[in-house]
Parts: C-alpha cells; structure tokens; sequence
C-alpha cells in the first residue's frame, strides 16, 4: 500500500513552533504525504513553502470543541482558504447534536462546504466518536451526507481517544461511496493505520507520518 500518499501529516499541538511547521512541510514534500495539516495561524506560511510541491494544506475549523457559532466558524474558513487551505477539517457542534439540532448542524455544514467548494477545496467534519453513542454517530454521519461533506472524521485528537476499526467501520456502513472517511487520533503504527484503511478509511491523520511509512509495509490492503 503507498501509505505516504493518504496521510494527513500533521502538527497541532498548541506548542508547535515556525520551526517545526516548516520542518512538517519539508517532510510532506519529501515523502509525498497527502496533505499537511497545521493550525491556522500558519496556513500562509505552509501555502508558501509547499508552492509547486503538490501537496496541499489543510488547517483546523472550530477546533478542537467544536461549539463556536457558525458565523465564526464560516469566518474562520474564509480566513483559511485566502490564507492558502485547500482542505478544512471542521469540528461539529457536538453539543447541539446531543440536544438534537440536527438542522442547525446540517445548515453549518452545508454553508462550509458551499464555502469550501466555490474554492475548489474539500470539507471534512470532525464528529468525535469517542464523544458519541453508536446511533449519534449514525446520525452525524447521514448530516454530513446531507450537508454535502467531501468527508467525515472520526477525531480531533484531543478527546479521550481517536479513531477505532469499529467506528470506521460504522461510518462505512452509513456513509454513500462518494462520501470519504479521515481516521485520526492515537494512529501510531503502521498496522494500525492499515487496520483503519482494511476497514474503510481514505485518508489517516497522523502527527507520526514519517515512523509510519519508515516500518515495514505487511498490508495486503490494495
């Protein structure tokens, strides 16, 4: 399996220095990664490293809770996409969810990935299994299929774990072809990663990417 060129590599940690953003963008240059993901104060500095390297940028939405109001959340994307975000990973209100406003939830995600789109940019909603019961997860699940999503994520990184086969293979279940799944959070080997794309995962985010393709490739996955 050519690992490299479905992971999201990734550096969020609110640490994170200039330094190491660059450092994220070389290695996704040198190893082809699909994508770096960084916070969005350094989405132009990543745009302008990774110019002409084919790698886009991706950057954060109502990160990592969440529950600010769309209307933020909309002005967070616009910033990000003149700022160079050709991909946005945009954490639902999971709040509203539990409270069952669906419609505010489908409405958001549509704005945002009308948003997303007229830029010739991909959507993908965060959802944050852990934080879910299996029917909500359904549920949020068919709300980005209605809202237009390019994909749906498993995780932020940040709740009390990421990504799991199981949950992956729910939203495959639920979720139409068309419609991809980003598995991340807690990814650190290579056969975990291969065990989330054998149950239907396209994409893996992962802030260890390099270890990852550095071991041995055992996947019969193709």
């Amino acid at each position: 399996m050519n690992l490299a060129a479905r992971l999201d590599h990734t550096l969020l940690r609110p640490d994170c220095t200039e330094a190491q953003i660059l450092q994220l963008c070389e290695e996704a240059a040198a190893h082809g990664f699909a994508s770096v993901c960084v916070p969005p104060c350094y989405v132009a500095l990543a745009a302008a490293r990774l110019e002409g390297s084919g790698v886009p940028v991706c950057t954060v939405i109502g990160f990592p809770l969440g529950y600010a109001s769309s209307s933020v959340k909309f002005k967070e994307a616009e910033v990000a996409l003149y700022d160079g975000a050709h991909e946005l990973d945009m954490v639902i209100n999971i709040s509203a969810l539990k409270s069952g406003k669906t419609d505010a939830i489908q409405a958001e995600i549509l704005d945002l990935a009308d948003l997303c789109h007229v830029h010739q940019a991909l959507l993908k909603v965060i959802i944050e299994t852990a934080l879910l019961s299996e029917a909500e997860i359904e549920l949020a699940c068919r709300l980005c299929v209605e809202g237009e999503a390019d994909f749906v994520k498993t995780s932020t990184g940040f709740a009390s774990r990421g990504a799991s086969v199981a949950d992956v293979e729910l939203m495959r279940r639920v979720l139409p072809e068309n419609v991809r799944i980003k598995a991340a959070g807690g990814i650190r080997t290579r056969a975990a990663a291969e065990a989330l794309v054998a149950a239907g995962a396209d994409r893996i985010g992962s802030s260890n990417s390099v270890a990852l393709i550095a071991e041995p490739d055992d996947s019969t996955v193709a």
